[in-house]
C-alpha cells in the first residue's frame, strides 16, 4: 500500500501540525524516515537526500544560516525527499523564517512544522510512520485476500503454478523462485519492464543476507523483494516483483508467507535444478548422467568453453566482475557454491559465436585475471574443453592436482591445464617411482655434489627462476629479493655446473619436471 504524505497527516502523532508550504505535494509518496542535523547542504543530502524520505529536523546545525536552510531544502527537494518536519525551538510557526517558507514552496517541498506537545518528539512520528509505511492498515485487502482466494481455488485450477500465475496478473506482481545455486526453477512474469537475468543479477547482492521482511532492490525503477523460503527441507530465493510499486514491505512478506504455505497445501516440489546437477555430474565424472541433463539444462556441448574450482570468489565484487562478462554477451557461467568453494561452468554467449576475435582462451583469461584482482582468491581451470567429454576430463584433472599444484607453483594465483597437466605428469612420476623418477632427479644430482651452501642457493635460484619467474632474471630477483645482477651471476654458474644452458629447448622441459618433482618431494616431508 502506498503511503502519502496526506495519509501520515492523519496519524496522532501529527494531531498539532500545520502544513506550510508545498500543500499541493502533499501527495508525494512517503518510503521511509530520517533525521537531519547536518551543518552543511553536502552532509545533508549524504544523510536525507534519497526518493520518498520524509526528513525531520530542528535545523540544530544551521539554525543560525537562514541560506543553507534554504539551499538544503532546494537539495533535498531535487533528490526527491517526500516532505521536511520541522520541530521548532520556539512555539509558533514565526520561528520558520520566511525565507525557508518561500524556498520550500519555489521546491513544491511540503514543509510541515510541528507545534504544541509533539515539538522535539522524533521518536513517536518515527514508531508512527514507519509502521504504517510498512504495514498500512491491516494489509491492502485487494492483495492478500485475492492471492489468498486463487490460490486455495483447488478446484478452478489444475496445479499451484497455474493458481500463482492468476494470483500474479490479478495483483500485478511477479514471482521467480530460484535454487540455492541461483539458477530459477520456475517463473510467473507479467511484464517485462526488466528481464528475469538482470533481476538475478542484481537481487544477489541482497539476497545472499536476506532479514525477516523481504530485502528490496530497485532494478531500473521495479522493486523486487527477496527472501529465502524452505520447500521439502530445501533451500530456496524467492523473488516477488512488485510491478506498479503498490505495495509495501509488508504487505510483500505476507504474500510470501502466503506463497510458501500454499506450495505446501499443493503439495508443490519444484523442478530439479537442472544447471546445478550437470556441473555436479561432471564433477563427479558421471558423464552419462550430464549427458542426460544436458538438453534439459539448456547447455549445447559446443558452447562448453571451460571448467573450473575457485575459492573466495563469493563475493560482491566477483559476482560484479562475472555479470559484467554476461551482460556483454560475450560468455554465461553456469556456477554452484559450496560455503566458499565454487565449482562451474563457463559457456558462449550470443556475441561470442559472432566475434571471431573473442577466442575462448582469451576471453576465459580476461575472465580469471579480473577475478584474481583478489589476492586471496585461487582459480584452477581447464580451458579449450571438447563437449561433455572434456568437462568431464577437466574437472577429473583439476580434482587429481589442484591440492599439489600450489606448492609447486606458490606465487600463481590462476592455474590453467598447462600447470595442471605438468602437476599430474609429476604425481604420476612420484608415485611409480624407480627408474623413470631416478632419470629426472639425476638431472639435479651435480647440485647435492657440491654439497655446499652455495649449490643449495644456486638451486633455490634455478627453481624460483624456472617454476616461479618465467625464466624472467628481473622477476626472480623481486622473488630472492637479491640483485639482478646476483641473478644473473648465479644463472652462469647454474649453467657451468650442469654443463648445458638452462634455457636451451631440449634442456628445460626435462629440468622443469626434475624441479617441480624436488618441490613435490619436499611437500610430502
Amino acid at each position: 500500500m502506498k503511503v502519502t504524505v496526506k495519509d501520515c497527516l492523519q496519524l496522532d502523532s501529527f494531531r498539532n501540525c500545520i502544513v506550510v508550504a508545498g500543500e499541493r505535494k502533499i501527495e508525494n509518496r512517503v518510503k521511509a524516515v530520517s533525521v537531519m542535523d547536518e551543518s552543511g547542504v553536502a552532509e545533508a543530502v549524504k544523510c536525507s537526500g534519497t526518493d520518498g524520505m520524509m526528513t525531520l529536523t530542528t535545523f540544530a546545525g544551521m539554525k543560525d544560516d537562514v541560506k543553507t536552510q534554504c539551499d538544503t531544502i532546494k537539495a533535498l527537494a531535487g533528490e526527491g525527499i517526500a516532505a521536511m518536519v520541522y520541530f521548532p525551538r520556539e512555539e509558533g510557526v514565526k520561528s520558520v523564517d520566511k525565507e525557508v517558507i518561500r524556498a520550500a514552496d519555489e521546491a513544491g517541498l511540503p514543509l510541515i512544522v510541528m507545534a504544541g506537545d509533539m515539538s522535539g518528539d522524533y521518536s513517536r512520528i518515527i514508531s508512527d510512520v514507519m509502521e504504517h509505511v510498512l504495514f498500512g492498515n491491516n494489509f491492502k485487502n485487494s492483495l492478500i485476500n485475492n492471492t489468498i482466494f486463487h490460490l486455495l481455488n483447488f478446484e478452478k485450477y489444475a496445479s499451484f503454478q497455474q493458481a500463482l500465475h492468476e494470483a500474479a496478473v490479478s495483483n500485478e506482481f511477479q514471482v521467480v523462485l530460484l535454487s540455492e545455486e541461483f539458477n530459477p526453477v520456475f517463473a510467473v512474469e507479467t511484464r517485462h519492464q526488466t528481464t528475469i537475468n538482470e533481476a538475478i543479477r542484481r537481487g544477489r547482492e541482497v539476497a545472499l543476507n536476506p532479514g525477516n521482511l523481504y530485502s528490496l532492490i530497485d532494478i531500473d525503477g521495479v522493486l523486487t523483494y527477496w527472501g529465502l523460503v524452505n520447500i521439502n527441507n530445501d533451500r530456496y530465493y524467492l523473488c516477488i516483483v512488485d510491478n506498479e510499486d503498490n505495495y509495501s514491505a509488508g504487505e510483500i512478506t505476507k504474500l510470501a508467507e502466503i506463497i510458501e504455505l500454499a506450495m505446501g497445501m499443493w503439495k508443490y516440489t519444484p523442478e530439479r535444478d537442472a544447471k546445478a546437477e550437470l556441473v555436479k555430474s561432471l564433477m563427479r565424472g558421471n558423464k552419462s548422467l550430464a549427458y542426460s541433463l544436458r538438453e534439459e539444462a539448456g547447455v549445447k556441448a559446443g558452447d562448453i568453453i571451460s571448467v573450473f574450482y575457485a575459492r573466495h570468489i563469493e563475493t560482491r565484487r566477483s559476482d560484479e566482475i562475472i555479470d559484467s562478462f554476461i551482460k556483454e554477451g560475450i560468455i554465461d557461467v553456469i556456477k554452484i557454491a559450496e560455503e566458499d568453494e565454487s565449482y562451474g561452468l563457463i559457456l558462449k554467449g550470443e556475441k561470442f559465436r559472432d566475434d571471431e576475435e573473442n577466442l575462448d582462451k582469451t576471453v576465459c583469461t580476461r575472465l580469471f585475471d579480473a577475478l584474481k584482482e583478489n589476492k586471496s582468491v585461487r582459480i584452477f581451470h581447464v580451458t579449450g574443453v571438447d563437449g561433455i567429454e572434456g568437462a568431464g576430463d577437466g574437472f577429473r584433472l583439476i580434482g587429481e592436482t589442484w591440492a599439489f599444484v600450489e606448492n609447486i607453483f606458490p606465487y600463481k594465483r590462476v592455474f590453467s591445464k598447462y600447470e595442471l597437466a605438468l602437476v599430474a605428469g609429476c604425481i604420476n612420476i612420484q608415485v611409480q617411482g624407480g627408474h623413470l623418477k631416478k632419470n629426472f632427479m639425476d638431472l639435479l644430482e651435480p647440485f647435492r655434489k657440491e654439497g655446499d651452501n652455495k649449490a643449495r642457493q644456486l638451486l633455490e635460484t634455478l627453481e624460483t627462476f624456472v617454476l616461479d619467474a618465467g625464466m624472467n632474471s628481473g622477476k626472480t630477483s623481486e622473488f630472492m629479493g637479491i640483485h639482478t645482477n646476483t641473478v644473473q651471476y648465479r644463472l652462469k654458474k647454474i649453467n657451468e655446473i650442469l654443463g648445458a644452458e638452462i634455457t636451451g629447448n631440449r634442456v628445460i622441459p626435462g629440468l622443469t619436471i626434475a624441479l617441480a618433482l624436488r618441490r613435490l618431494e619436499d611437500t610430502a616431508k
